[in-house]
């Protein structure tokens, strides 16, 4: 394909560039396609999802004891009064299948761990399979919001024991997360078209092309993570967050595409700046990769009175079709002060707003505005994530806690970092590892893999030709290989986003070779520039 034809695609979102790619690896069918350009992982916990089998077999066992003496298809809803001890009866049955040992354990957990009522949590699961009710409350059943709570305090929080206590509303995932967030912050007056907001980049693309859209209008603040410090944010860029103006800031932590944690430091930095400095400071943190880090800490944790934390279950349990996640809100927040710190006019207009779900609009808090405003207020009262997904949330989050030697968490690591090695081996350099590294990604940076490999000279010729886009689609073409561009998540560098989570140990060795053929090929085309 012609150089000049790659300025077309300049603008495009990485992941519409992705199908670009795509259709161009796709061209020769005797070929095999390898897309490592989303991070949809090739492995999943199965254990959990045994387990919403299984339920689902005693929750339709339940239901048709209530019309059992009409023989037609009908069925009721599920008795409270025995259910456990039916399910006992009913699991006594099955052998020790893994769906009725991961049952079991979890009715022992949730009362021993959580101090929720076992036949409360089972009636209520069984109604969530069956899926006939409402999701009450909309915001997120009440026994799950206890286990995603309980999940989110072990996996977020590390050693920091004094947790608070926050909320949970239950999303279509991370995705519906960062919609609804953005949504709600406009429609509560406390962002404006023109305000500022600080981008901790590089970032999942997302997160720059919505804050730009024309019902927000936000200007984006670059706060820039120093790749030559493993991605971490430098004294300098954090201090851009004491302007007024930056009304909120977002993070990726760990980072996409980076895959770097914060670390102490950056936490203690940022968390002085909001106590000394920035009191004011709204902090959104999607910390969807947190489970793939070692000791990792939010800023939730760190900063629990300035931030919304967004997590999605898709990532570590391999659940990208289910649609699941979650935001978190301490209950003592800035959010809540900041609305009861608005003009009289702006009041009085959210007190029309939502006075049909309360006689008293200004004390509605802001997570519950949330849930409102996903459903444009009016719907409020049929509001919320189903009740099988809130079910299959349920049981992931239980699966974490009940995993008390890490033995999925562990396999999980091992399986992406074996990934990494493979893939830079292959390349022909050596796979560097920092210790907040998280390796789901990998950033492909080819101008520095140039200077590795050949030196400074032919970096510089790299960087003068502008061959990033041409590298992805001659990758895409004579390869068949697909990877996603950095700059469309903020990159600097001329580098390429490849996923360690979706291809197998064998594929990653060829996209690791495919790569530096193509590499040597730009060098001997540098080289006859010098002849």
């Amino acid at each position: 394909m012609p150089a000049e034809d790659y300025s077309s695609f300049t603008n495009l979102s990485p992941f519409e560039l992705k199908d670009k790619l795509i259709s161009v690896a796709s061209s020769d069918a005797q070929r095999l396609m390898l897309n490592a350009g989303r991070g949809n992982p090739n492995f999943l916990a199965t254990l959990p999802r045994w387990a919403f089998l299984t339920l689902g077999e005693f929750s339709m066992r339940e239901s048709e004891r209530s019309y059992s003496y009409l023989d037609s298809g009908f069925g009721g809803l599920p008795e409270r009064d025995g259910i456990v001890g039916r399910f006992e009866a009913f699991a006594a049955h099955q052998g020790h299948s893994k769906g009725v040992t991961f049952l079991r354990s979890a009715l022992s957990y949730v009362k021993d761990q959580l101090g929720l009522d076992r036949d409360e949590f089972l009636v209520e699961m069984v109604g969530a399979f069956l899926g006939c009710t409402y999701p009450t409350p909309p915001r997120i059943l009440r026994h799950v919001e206890e286990i995603v709570k309980a999940y989110l305090a072990q996996e977020m929080f590390g050693p920091i024991t004094d947790q608070g206590e926050f909320s949970v509303f239950a999303t279509e995932g991370g995705t519906a997360a960062m919609a609804y967030i953005f949504n709600s912050l406009t429609a509560n007056g406390l962002i404006h078209p023109g305000d500022k907001i600080g981008i901790a980049t590089p970032i999942f693309s997302p997160y720059l092309e919505i804050p730009v859209l024309k019902e927000y209008g936000l200007e984006i603040v670059d706060i820039r993570m120093d790749r030559t410090a493993d991605w971490q944010l430098p004294q300098d860029e954090i201090d851009k967050l004491l302007d007024p103006a930056i009304k909120v800031f977002c993070v990726v932590n760990p980072s996409n595409p980076p895959s770097s944690k914060l670390s102490t430091t950056v936490l203690d930095q940022l968390a002085d700046v909001v106590e000394h400095h920035r009191p004011d400071l709204i902090i959104v943190t999607d910390d969807v990769y947190g489970t793939f880090a070692d000791d990792f800490v939010s800023l939730f944790a760190r900063c629990p009175h300035n931030t919304l934390c967004v997590y999605s279950f898709s990532k570590f349990f391999g659940a990208t079709g289910w649609r699941l996640g979650a935001i978190a809100l301490h209950t003592s927040n800035i959010i809540d002060e900041l609305l009861g710190d608005l003009p009289e006019s702006e009041k009085t207009r959210l007190d029309t707003r939502y006075e049909s779900l309360t006689s008293t609009p200004r004390e509605l808090a802001f997570i519950d505005r949330l849930v409102a405003d996903s459903r444009a207020v009016a719907l409020n009262h049929t509001a919320g994530l189903s009740t099988p997904q809130q079910l299959q949330m349920a049981l992931f989050a239980l699966n974490g806690l009940m995993d008390r030697l890490g033995q999925y968490k562990t396999a999980a690591k091992q399986l992406i970092r074996q990934r990494y090695q493979t893939l830079y081996s292959s390349i022909g350099v050596t796979a560097e590892f920092e210790p907040d590294d998280v390796n789901y990604y990998s950033l492909i940076d080819l101008q520095e893999l140039g200077r590795r490999l050949y030196g400074n000279d032919f970096e510089n010729w790299f960087l003068s030709q502008d061959l990033g886009t041409e590298f992805l689609f001659r990758l895409a073409e004579e390869t068949g290989v697909v990877l996603l561009p950095g700059k469309g998540f903020e990159v600097v560098d001329t580098s390429a986003r490849v996923s360690l989570a979706n291809l197998t140990d064998n594929e990653y060795r060829a996209i690791g070779a495919a790569t530096r053929r193509i590499v040597d090929e730009y060098h001997d085309t540098f080289t006859a520039t010098k002849q």
